[in-house]
């Protein structure tokens, strides 16, 4: 009789917690949907608008094919053609594969590892927005005629105003770089919300292998994406007000671009790959029914590959003029990469021999996978090889390897995690009627459309030609890829069809279908806002999880966190490399400023590329008055001390503790910034040593008198910063040090400015003095954004945020001047160091 008592007990306890934390963690119905910040949303979102762009640039990919079909195509002209491949292989790349690899991440990461959301939702929440708007401008711009026509690639001089003087570059370089902030945004966020928010007990080496593909992804993302910003910043700075770094008439050098766009490029093709391996890694054994062979293996290996991804960018530059010495060592080491790749595959196919595979439609995607992956691998090697690459390079075999190894390792591993998580996002089951014909549509379609595509470049045929004779051997193989391509299009409109029936019609799937081993499945299906009821503890004695009695009890409240409090939507963070718990985050509740944040930047961007400069600068004003106001919003304007979370432990909350999640992001963003800067600081060497027409015909002559005052000033305002801390740590008051800093830092960015006005030669009439007007530019900007921390201190310190316990602001101010003073100085002294610098190597054709 006891027993028949306490269970409706527990379970209205139980139901009464899911409808507390419903109330806290939902997000509203209507207009509200737009304020959501939740990982979740978020990541459905970003799923369905890449899947948009990737049926645009699909439909634009099939115009190509028509055009290429039979030979002296007349459906479309040079000027459309070059537009719709352009734009084909932008969407693709741009606004799809990153995209979607990202929307991936956002949506599973937290549930694997085993907490509620990430540790800025908002900032998850304006990088969709900015991935958005930014998609927007380019797909409207195709249809105004206005789009890209210089290739994905932009080379230049191709694309400098001389040879596209529309604003057709122009679209490509602002719209792709609005895209990188959303990619950047949700890269910071991802390292930071897995190093510090997983599953108590979960230490780096327990961490479920999808965690570390994506970690390892999202860091190569932080230092692949800054040389691209960088290049299209200059580009444009070059096209909007002719500062000549591409210019080899006035000192710059075409090859500039190509180094910075292969420093992202080469690297990114891994960012593609190691997010879908990650997913196959998954999948492999929960249908071997054994776990993973080689973990510790496959961890050293993606580590490895993603370094050694960033040493062979020149394997894409084979043919421009590069030393043979160098020419050996880029080829060995585009030879080497295979290494790590092999690894990963060796320990699938031994996950599979070891196991007793049973077959289910998303193992058909994994089998496509390992027969296009293998294809893909080995016409990589041959291209790496020096001899063979300058026969095929700029032929459509090159085309082929690439479709191979980016597009078959993305959308075969894709449709097979899609097809496995489908029942976590809709909480039905596929129709295995459609989805297997749609399979075997979409795998011979592939290989039929990208295998000739081998053979007509080993037969010649150039790359980014519009039409063709037909008396060069290429026709019947051309009609072959063509029809491919159209059958795998079907195909793809199958899966489609496939997802939309299912979620009418599919049958209610039970929670973890496939008898899977990771956290996700320990959760109701579809998950509720708040992910998990209470958050799991992983001792040290846990072995494989029960997914399923694990997430009868996390809904019982049995976890950390099994409550709500405060109305707080509350998470655990923990230590970065023993998952001990350490402090408990309180994140934002939903709201439109990442919304009105994205809408800012937008005006921002479409104002540039209409050359409406000063409107520009005002959205770009607004934009940073958006952040400070959200900064406003942040964190606790009290001391709590040590809280309860469960299980008899107690932690502080995160703004009362050293490591905070922002603490980490800054060094993350400053990691970046720091790759930017270097790219910039190589940019410069580079033109030194390599473009022609240097030395300059008038030689600089910077004031050191000014760079002195500007260094002394940037100087005083990171002393203050360290004064306004110790200040506020004693119980004083630290408005006077924060004063002194801002003093400075207007003195800083003023000789800054002065220095620039100055610059000889003038920054149009040489790359020389352009480089030095770019350096002092970085400057005066990063003082500028210094300008900003210091007027958030103000405000936060006036509403009783900034505190003895609570002085994060300070820290996150005081790391960021120091630097400024630091990369300022590095800048200074190479603007300084210009006129003898150019003077060694004498003048040079």
């Amino acid at each position: 009789m006891s027993e028949s008592v306490e269970q409706p007990s527990q379970g209205a306890t139980a139901l009464r917690l899911h409808r507390e934390l419903a109330a806290i963690w939902g997000t509203g119905l209507g207009l509200q949907r737009l304020a959501a910040v939740n990982h979740s949303i978020i990541g459905i979102r970003m799923m369905i608008t890449s899947f948009v762009f990737f049926a645009i640039a699909g439909v634009l990919g099939m115009l190509t094919r028509v055009q290429l079909a039979t030979p002296n195509g007349d459906f479309m002209d040079p000027e459309t053609y070059n537009q719709v491949f352009t734009m084909h292989g932008s969407m693709m790349l741009f606004l799809f594969a990153i995209p979607m690899v990202e929307s991936f991440a956002v949506y599973l990461t937290p549930k694997i590892l085993g907490t509620r959301d990430f540790a800025f939702p908002r900032l998850t929440a304006y990088g969709y927005w900015c991935y958005l708007f930014g998609g927007t401008i380019l797909t409207v711009a195709l249809i105004a005629g206005v789009a890209p026509n210089s290739g994905w690639f932009m080379y230049t001089p191709l694309s400098s105003s001389l040879y596209t003087p529309g604003v057709n570059a122009d679209v490509w370089l602002l719209g792709v770089t609005f895209v990188e902030i959303s990619a950047l945004s949700l890269a910071m966020e991802i390292v930071v919300s897995i190093l510090k928010m997983r599953a108590p007990g979960m230490s780096l080496d327990r961490m479920p292998i999808f965690g570390w593909y994506i970690l390892v992804t999202a860091m190569m993302m932080i230092v692949a994406f800054p040389p691209l910003i960088l290049g299209s910043i200059l580009l444009e700075v070059e096209r909007a007000f002719g500062l000549p770094f591409f210019d080899p008439t006035r000192g710059g050098d075409p090859l500039l671009w190509q180094h910075l766009f292969w420093l992202f490029g080469h690297p990114d093709v891994y960012i593609i790959f190691l997010p879908m391996a990650g997913v196959l890694s998954t999948i492999i054994p929960v249908f071997a029914n054994r776990p993973l062979v080689g973990y510790r293996a496959i961890v050293v290996a993606i580590v490895a590959l993603a370094f050694l991804s960033f040493g062979i960018w020149v394997h894409h530059m084979f043919t421009v003029g590069i030393p043979h010495l160098a020419l050996a060592f880029f080829s060995l080491g585009s030879a080497i990469v295979a290494v790590p790749t092999a690894v990963q595959i060796f320990a699938w196919l031994a996950t599979l021999s070891h196991g007793r595979p049973r077959w289910d439609v998303p193992m058909l995607y994994v089998f496509g996978f390992f027969f296009i992956f293998v294809i893909g691998g080995l016409t990589g090697v041959m291209v790496a090889m020096v001899p063979f690459d300058w026969q095929v390079h700029d032929t459509y075999f090159v085309v082929a390897h690439m479709h191979y190894v980016v597009a078959g390792a993305l959308a075969f591993p894709m449709l097979a995690g899609f097809y496995y998580w489908l029942p976590l996002l809709t909480g039905r089951a596929a129709l295995h009627r459609l989805a297997v014909p749609a399979f075997w549509l979409v795998f011979v379609g592939f290989n039929l459309t990208f295998f000739m595509m081998h053979l007509t470049g080993l037969l010649g045929m150039p790359r980014r030609i519009y039409t063709y004779q037909g008396d060069e051997g290429w026709n019947w193989l051309n009609l072959l890829s063509s029809v491919g391509g159209f059958v795998m299009t079907i195909g793809f409109a199958l899966v489609v069809i496939d997802l939309i029936v299912q979620l009418r019609y599919g049958r209610r799937a039970r929670r973890n279908p496939w008898g899977a081993a990771t956290l996700e499945w320990a959760m109701p299906i579809p998950p509720p806002p708040y992910a998990f009821a209470s958050i799991p503890s992983l001792g040290p004695g846990t072995g494989r999880i029960a997914p399923r009695d694990l997430g009868l009890s996390l809904a019982r409240g049995e976890g950390y966190l099994g409550f709500a409090r405060n109305g707080w939507q509350e998470t655990l963070g923990v230590h970065v490399t023993t998952g001990a718990p350490e402090q408990l985050i309180v994140l934002p509740q939903p709201t439109y400023l990442p919304l009105f944040t994205g809408l800012a930047t937008a005006a921002a961007v479409l104002a540039l590329l209409f050359k409406f400069y000063l409107l520009s600068l005002a959205a770009a004003l607004v934009t940073a008055g958006l952040f400070v106001l959200a900064a406003q919003r942040a964190g606790l304007a009290r001391d709590y001390g040590p809280m309860p979370v469960g299980h008899g432990v107690s932690v502080p909350p995160h703004t009362e503790v050293a490591e905070a999640p922002a603490w980490l992001a800054l060094i993350c963003t400053l990691f970046a910034d720091g790759t930017l800067f270097t790219s910039l600081l190589f940019g410069t060497f580079y033109l030194w040593i390599a473009a022609p027409n240097w030395p300059a015909a008038i030689a600089p002559e910077p004031s050191r008198m000014l760079a002195l005052v500007a260094m002394a000033t940037l100087a005083v305002a990171a002393t203050a910063a360290r004064g306004s801390m110790r200040a506020v740590t004693a119980g004083g008051s630290a408005s006077g040090w924060i004063s002194l800093a801002v003093l400075a830092l207007l003195a800083a960015i003023a000789a800054t400015i002065a220095l620039m006005v100055d610059v000889v030669p003038h920054p149009r009439e040489h790359a020389l003095g352009a480089t030095a007007a770019a350096l002092l530019g970085y400057v005066a900007l990063h003082a500028g954004i210094g300008l900003l921390f210091l007027v958030s201190n103000f405000l936060r310190l006036g509403a009783g945020f900034i505190a003895p316990r609570r002085v994060l602001d300070l820290r996150l101010t005081r790391l960021w001047l120091d630097y400024t003073l630091v990369t300022g100085g590095i800048a200074m002294g190479l603007v300084l160091a210009l006129p003898a610098l150019v003077t060694v190597l004498g003048a040079r054709p």
